[in-house]
């Protein structure tokens, strides 16, 4: 683990030991979300230069983005946590299921990344690229992959894809601008 990501880690942990408030809060998951942002632009940049791939980094970036989605994201955005420093939407509260599916798909798609680390140990292959016509599935504003299985099958470079058009749903969703 990298060194600030490894202190962001143990803030977070204190913090939710010791009980906090709904401020503490925001500024959690919002070092979180800078945290998953820098995650996903590492992962970007070796799919933009794929020479640049090293399995390790993205199996790293992959899992932090994992590991910080799903059921801890969920808890940031639970109704107890409103604040008036936080950009999100209350309209989360609302919309709890649709909220909880996005964040379990992020999770899902970032653990599918990072599996395809671990079938590509030392180079991006063409397994994990795109290919040119193949369609995407799903649309601007949200897709999710039934499956598992199906989720594995298609190249990491689209599951990357699924992964940000989750985050830019949310984002259109749930953000305050």
């Amino acid at each position: 683990m990298k060194p600030q990501m490894f202190m962001v880690s143990l803030v977070f942990l204190a913090a939710a030991v010791q009980g906090i408030c709904a401020e503490d809060i925001v500024t959690l998951r919002q070092a979180d979300m800078k945290a998953i942002a820098s995650a996903t632009k590492a992962i970007a940049g070796m799919f933009k230069e794929p020479s640049t791939y090293s399995s390790a980094e993205f199996k790293w970036a992959a899992e932090l983005i994992r590991d910080k989605a799903g059921q801890p994201l969920i808890d940031y955005f639970s109704a107890g946590a409103a604040s008036p420093d936080s950009k999100a939407k209350p309209g989360i509260v609302e919309e709890r299921k649709r909220f909880d599916r996005l964040a379990i798909d992020l999770g899902s798609y970032a653990g599918a990344l990072a599996a395809a680390a671990d079938r590509n140990p030392t180079a991006m292959t063409d397994g994990m690229r795109m290919k040119a016509g193949e369609p995407m599935g799903g649309g601007p504003l949200g897709t999710h992959v039934q499956s598992e299985i199906k989720l594995a099958s298609i190249p990491a470079e689209h599951t990357f894809h699924l992964m940000l058009q989750t985050c830019t749903t949310c984002h259109v969703r749930f953000r305050m601008e």
